[in-house]
């Protein structure tokens, strides 16, 4: 029994985190533990763990007699995950290239275009898929999962900064993440890191200009 409500807890945070980041629980939106309690068949307090969780993950907020909101998108917030994430992936590409097997550069070819049945979510799919295939390859797990895990939460912002993605042409990019692969493939892990670093500030910029013009900030 004891084994059963963890896994209940596990399942009702998983549940709200993937909407969260998924923006099907919009930033702001408020979040009410008797009818998310109502929604999963139990008492509020499995609820409250996982809003808990979530808040810890800033992912949620919790505001005094007004209870808990998904949280807001700061600027400032998401200039700290872009930089952080261009320590991490630069990190993990300059390690990519002196580590990674010939087969697994090789196996990089399927990111130099982009088909939108080949990759579930779209171009953010594919986008969030390349970049995490990148970290996995410095053969440093734990640089790995928490470059994985900062790409998973940054998929929320650019989900929200990013109008209509779907509608941009991606070629620019897909480009980009080409000219990676080339001095992967290459084993240039300076030119590789160099590389990633321009292609991550670019998209800094681009989403900084779109949270400016959002109703979604902090």
């Amino acid at each position: 029994m004891r084994e059963s409500r963890a896994l209940l807890r596990i399942d009702i945070y998983r549940k709200l985190r993937e909407e969260i980041l998924a923006c099907e629980l919009p930033p702001g939106a408020d979040l009410r533990e008797q009818s998310l309690a109502a929604r999963f068949s139990v008492s509020k307090s499995p609820v409250r763990d996982a809003l808990l969780r979530l808040e810890r993950e800033r992912l949620v907020t919790i505001a005094p007699r007004q209870g808990y909101r998904v949280a807001p998108i700061s600027v400032a917030d998401a200039r700290d995950l872009f930089r952080l994430r261009s320590v991490l992936e630069t990190a993990s590409v300059a390690d990519a290239a002196r580590a990674a097997s010939e087969e697994d550069l090789a196996a990089l070819d399927r990111f130099r275009s982009f088909r939108e049945r080949d990759h579930e979510g779209g171009f953010l799919g594919y986008n969030r898929e390349f970049h995490c295939s990148l970290a996995r390859l410095s053969g440093n797990e734990r640089m790995a999962t928490a470059a994985c895990e900062l790409i998973e939460q940054m998929h929320r912002l650019i989900r929200v900064s990013v109008d209509n993605a779907e509608r941009r042409k991606p070629n620019v990019l897909v480009l980009e993440h080409a000219r990676v692969i080339d001095a992967l493939q290459m084993r240039d892990g300076r030119r590789a890191a160099s590389l990633l670093r321009r292609h991550i500030e670019a998209a800094e910029r681009r989403v900084a200009r779109a949270l400016e013009r959002s109703a979604v900030v902090a």
